[in-house]
């Protein structure tokens, strides 16, 4: 890679199920959150390569007693990002629900608070369109079979132009029933080009499938279509779901994700450009030019030149923190919507985490007060120093990596007073923790824990609790949840019982390249 390339996966974490928008010189991003808080991500950028993140649109998930505990795989589904009338604008669905919608003057809000603009199972994928020719407004949005017993096909409405409701029931426009080939058809981001209205959807399952393109005269059809993206002979499998935008100075460029287990889903840039390309399955299809090509010929691309757009210093977003006066920064959030004095403020340095009493002590995949980040795609070192200032027996605190089956390595505190380090996990199919080590002792209470997470996201635990690093019980696989990529996590908590049980200090989160 040199200084006028660059190398793909532009965020090599899971911001799954991305959507960018440019607004003047910026371009921003959103993307799936599902059910942790704060949701509905906001990154920025201004080459298209290096982002940042500067936010969140959601600050609590609605209805908040429905999400007092974490439901990993629900809440916030595909969103799509728009810049409309001077308002940013963010639509997505939650299978459980409906269509939601919040808009704000700037992308760093204040947000609106989440109106439901359809109410309904199985609703996912909502992307609007403004027609600034005619002043029309749309709307399109997939359909989730879990919930609907609906799937593969795309149904479109009229909206009211000021985002707050539908104009009609709907009308299915493409029906991937009716495609040989296709199946799974979801994630549509709608778009007006060139006299067309113009569907970027993908297709065939986020593992294995493909990136189609859909146009038509008219916004209720017909539509013909291509796959304009796919594997090919390449490395990325399924290139999936994401979005189409222009530079300033007319170059046409689309982000997507890719599915990579453990990982998440990692965003991917290629280049785009219009003209003959893509495959067609349709005997309908029109022949000839006006249509996406993406990447390399719809091959992604591993290298490429950048973005015709101004230098930008390398960027990514944040992971390490020191936790000022024990806040923390944007890259964590918790696995439900938080209650209060979970984390307190202080004078000084040092994430202080209260030890929420709980009856699911044994089980970290049913806690709501773990504070997270992304697993990072590339190997690396997650390191952190930990106190655990609680005399209740039982409590404990530490690191985690959190997914289906989850793992943790911290201090606990015995019934005799003394503090342990501790190293548990749990399998995907098991209701409890148990040891993946043996106990021992943690004489002052403190420890620097530290998980080397290696290719295939295959993780190696170890502490230093006085005497030196020392690496702890066998190599754990972490695992995703169903559409969720792992997580580290930090927690504190105590059993079930009364009384303030104490708290945990963390300083000093640090993650290193390998």
């Amino acid at each position: 890679m040199t200084s006028e390339t660059y190398r793909n996966p532009v965020l090599d974490a899971d911001w799954s199920d991305p959507d960018v928008v440019r607004v003047g010189d910026d371009f921003y991003l959103t993307a799936s959150s599902f059910g942790r808080v704060p949701g509905l991500p906001l990154l920025h950028s201004r080459d298209l390569v290096n982002w940042t993140l500067v936010g969140h649109a959601l600050e609590r998930l609605e209805p908040a007693e429905e999400f007092a505990v974490p439901r990993h795989d629900c809440g916030v589904w595909a969103p799509s990002l728009r810049y409309h009338d001077e308002r940013f604008w963010i639509f997505w669905g939650d299978p459980d629900q409906g269509i939601f919608q919040v808009n704000a003057p700037a992308v760093r809000g204040p947000w609106t608070r989440p109106h439901l603009l359809k109410a309904g199972k199985g609703l996912i994928d909502p992307c609007p369109l403004w027609d600034e020719e005619t002043g029309e407004a749309y709307l399109v949005h997939a359909w989730a079979k879990s919930r609907s017993g609906v799937k593969n096909r795309l149904t479109g409405h009229r909206m009211r132009p000021d985002g707050t409701g539908l104009l009609d029931e709907g009308k299915v426009i493409v029906d991937g029933d009716r495609i040989p080939g296709w199946f799974t058809l979801e994630g549509p981001k709608l778009h007006r080009h060139d006299g067309w209205f113009w569907i970027l959807a993908p297709a065939g399952g986020v593992e294995t499938g493909w990136q189609g393109a859909f146009r038509s005269r008219g916004f209720f059809g017909p539509y013909e279509e291509r796959i304009v993206l796919e594997q090919k002979d390449t490395d990325v499998n399924g290139p999936h779901q994401g979005a189409w935008v222009r530079t300033p100075s007319g170059e046409d460029w689309f982000l997507h994700f890719q599915q990579r287990g453990a990982y998440g889903r990692v965003v991917h840039l290629q280049p785009m450009r219009w003209g003959p390309g893509g495959t067609s399955r349709s005997s309908e299809a029109e022949s000839g030019g006006g249509w996406p090509v993406l990447g390399d010929d719809g091959a992604p691309v591993a290298e490429h030149r950048r973005p015709d757009l101004p230098p930008q210093p390398p960027a990514a977003p944040a992971t390490d923190d020191d936790f000022p006066g024990g806040r923390y920064g944007r890259q964590w959030q918790w696995t439900a919507n938080p209650g209060d004095g979970w984390a307190t403020q202080h004078s000084g340095d040092g994430l202080r985490l209260t030890c929420v009493r709980s009856q699911d002590a044994h089980d970290l995949r049913k806690l709501p007060h773990v504070l997270t980040q992304r697993l990072p795609g590339a190997p690396c070192t997650a390191e952190v120093e930990l106190r655990l200032d609680s005399d209740e027996p039982g409590a404990r605190a530490g690191l985690a990596v959190l997914g289906d089956a989850f793992g943790w390595i911290g201090l606990q505190r015995g019934t005799d007073g003394t503090v342990h380090l501790v190293h548990r996990f749990a399998e995907a199919v098991a209701e409890g923790e148990r040891d993946a080590a043996h106990p021992r002792l943690a004489p002052e209470g403190r420890a620097r824990l530290r998980i080397e997470i290696g290719a295939g996201a295959r993780c190696r635990f170890s502490a230093d609790v006085g005497d030196g690093f020392r690496q702890s019980g066998p190599v754990f696989a972490a695992t995703p949840w169903r559409w969720v990529g792992a997580l580290l996590g930090l927690f504190a908590l105590a059993p079930a019982g009364q009384g303030h049980a104490g708290a945990a200090a963390f300083t000093r989160f640090r993650i290193n390249a390998s």
